[in-house]
């Protein structure tokens, strides 16, 4: 079982940048494929972000040039780093953890542990 938490999120003007990371509880993280999702009130979870076990990465092309996806693996820690926001990105961001290998997906289907969320505001 894998225990995720989410932290980093808050209010900044449109332009400005975030950092979101994602704790993870075992040391197993390494295995796992790990994602960005977000999800708006009444909207489905949307993923943003994908890394695999060899450090490979696919953003989806609403944040690509915005927004990198990193792990710090002797932290077990996973990293968004957010530059340039817009007030569309205000939303409530979650990571997520799949099992096997995700072949660089972005369908939350494929997740099996998710954290708590952490809120991204950007007003303009």
């Amino acid at each position: 079982q894998v225990q995720l938490v989410e932290s980093g999120g808050g209010s900044v003007q449109a332009g400005g940048s975030l950092r979101l990371s994602c704790a993870a509880s075992s040391n197993s993280y390494r295995y796992y494929c790990m994602g960005w999702f977000r999800q708006a009130p009444g909207k489905e979870r949307e993923g943003i972000a994908t890394i695999n076990v060899i450090a490979m990465t696919r953003s989806a092309a609403s944040v690509k040039g915005r927004f990198t996806i990193s792990r710090d693996t002797a932290k077990n820690t996973l990293i968004l780093q957010m530059i340039s926001l817009r007030p569309e990105d205000t939303v409530m961001y979650y990571c997520g953890a799949a099992r096997a290998d995700c072949y660089l997906g972005l369908r939350p289907e494929n997740y099996n542990y998710w954290g708590q969320g952490t809120q991204v505001t950007a007003s303009s």
